[in-house]
């Protein structure tokens, strides 16, 4: 079980690590688009662009429904949701070293008045 949520986490931001599915994963998060709509913004063809939305459907963090020759991808928030709860355990940690830092900080001011 543990090794299926870390292939499916490394598939995730191996996907993320790419600016172009980055921007497209931001896009869907606005709405659904057409293949062709994500694939506009960048200076590349329709096939490259594909492959890229091809990443993004393997990870689940992309879902694409066909109606008639139009391919509308949306954005499977799930997927997201499973990179943020890992992410999630990092924020805290990064939070309470912030914190002692702070509290670090604030005293060594008190001290220096």
């Amino acid at each position: 079980m543990v090794k299926q949520h870390d292939d499916e986490l490394d598939a995730i931001f191996h996907a993320l690590s790419d600016p172009t599915r980055r921007e497209m994963v931001r896009l869907m998060s606005l709405q659904e688009r057409t293949v062709s709509e994500l694939a506009a913004p960048f200076d590349m063809s329709l096939a490259a662009a594909s492959k890229h939305i091809k990443v993004l459907e393997h990870t689940g963090l992309l879902h694409r429904t066909v109606a008639g020759r139009t391919h509308i991808c949306s954005l499977d928030r799930q997927a997201l949701a499973s990179a943020s709860k890992w992410l999630h355990v990092y924020e805290q940690f990064w939070n309470h070293q912030f914190d002692a830092l702070e509290r670090e900080l604030s005293k060594a001011e008190k001290e220096k008045h």
